[in-house]
């Protein structure tokens, strides 16, 4: 695992879940905005209905039906996209294009609806405007260029056209709309950079968990299963044979004269061989099958749904594939194997096991770089 660019390329992927991260987020979040900024619209729009002209009221909340079904129609394909699809590449632009029709719409609109020569009732639309702009605050703190892009749409018709008044009470709503927008600036900054830095810790925690779980596991010499992460697995491999009555082959294997090879060729030819025989083992069976490296020269295979034809016809060809290996100024690498197949029924993973053991056995006194079979029972 610590192959060149493997930390480049580990870290690319974190920032791709985090983005991920982020976009789920925010669908979830602000999906009940969507709908309670509509609601607030409607309201705004029935308190001022005696101020303003009808028909201004009414184009207003109609652009608004428009653009809130918009926005549903993305919510309801992306709750209905498969998982592999809601990526933020995919999903991050429509979000922003739809969040910035409605917010310049219901921006605008508020605007429009507010009553010229009420000041209560401008105080009522610029509160209205506010509390949009927080629920923005709270929807889409995981981006905060768009909230400050929602924050600005909502409030700045109404802020600016207040801010030109020549009432002191109207510059000053329109002055404490802008204190409360760089409050928003602030905050979702620090906000959305808390959020990220989370999403971006938990990923790195699990990347440490999986890498010192792998670890734990692994026979760091061949990149097989240690014994012990071999054992647990056959355990429960063994227990759904049984359960489901399927047949189950073990397998044993052993190098041959591995001792003369690291005395003669020294350690580092012997550890080649053995990497070379973990990297045959590791490309040669299906991902159901368990296979490992029990300690020295020895590995072992379970093969479920296999019945012992079947795997001595598997075994012939693992030891012709050693046998083809070439590992430095080693003249030649053999191996011995013996194969058993458990009775289910009766037996236990350790007796399955004993049983390919002494197959093994059985192979090496025969003359080695062989196959012994032997029936568990």
């Amino acid at each position: 695992m610590d192959h060149p660019g493997w930390e480049d390329d580990q870290d690319s992927r974190i920032v791709e879940q985090v983005r991920t991260d982020q976009l789920h987020q925010l669908f979830h979040q602000s999906l009940s905005a969507v709908l309670g900024s509509y609601l607030a619209a409607l309201m705004l729009g029935w308190l001022c209905w005696d101020r303003v002209d009808h028909t201004v009221v009414q184009i207003w909340l109609m652009l608004l039906t428009a653009s809130t079904l918009l926005r549903m129609t993305v919510f309801v394909r992306y709750f209905r996209s498969a998982e592999s699809q809601r990526t933020p590449q995919r999903w991050v632009w429509q979000y922003w294009v739809t969040l910035g029709s409605s917010a310049g719409i219901w921006g605008i609109g508020a605007f429009v609806v507010m009553p010229r020569e009420d000041l209560l009732a401008q105080a009522l639309v610029m509160l209205f405007a506010v509390g949009m702009s927080v629920s923005a605050v709270s929807c889409y703190s995981a981006y905060r260029h768009m909230t400050i892009m929602s924050v600005g749409l909502v409030l700045g018709p109404c802020t600016l056209w207040l801010l030109m008044q020549p009432s002191a009470m109207q510059v000053g709503m329109a002055m404490a709309a802008l204190v409360f927008a760089s409050f928003v600036v602030r905050a979702t900054q620090k906000l959305s950079g808390a959020l990220e830095r989370a999403y971006r810790l938990t990923h790195e925690m699990e990347r440490a968990h999986r890498i010192s779980t792998y670890a734990a596991q692994t026979d760091e010499l061949t990149g097989l299963r240690n014994r012990r992460a071999f054992f647990d697995h056959a355990q429960r491999l063994f227990a759904d044979c049984r359960r489901n009555s399927t047949p189950l082959c073990a397998l044993m294997l052993d190098m041959d004269h591995f001792k003369h090879i690291n005395d003669t060729y020294g350690h580092q030819a012997g550890d080649e061989v053995l990497r070379q025989v973990g990297r045959v083992i590791s490309t040669s069976f299906r991902e159901t099958d368990v296979h490992g490296r029990l300690g020295g020269e020895e590995f072992a295979v379970l093969l479920p749904n296999t019945t012992l034809v079947v795997a001595q016809h598997i075994a012939a060809q693992l030891i012709v594939a050693i046998a083809g290996l070439k590992a430095g100024p080693v003249p030649y690498i053999t191996a011995s194997l013996g194969a058993a197949e458990a009775d289910v029924a009766q037996d236990d993973l350790h007796k399955l096991m004993n049983s390919a053991d002494k197959a093994l056995y059985q192979a090496k006194s025969q003359g080695r770089n062989r196959v012994v079979m032997s029936q568990a029972g």
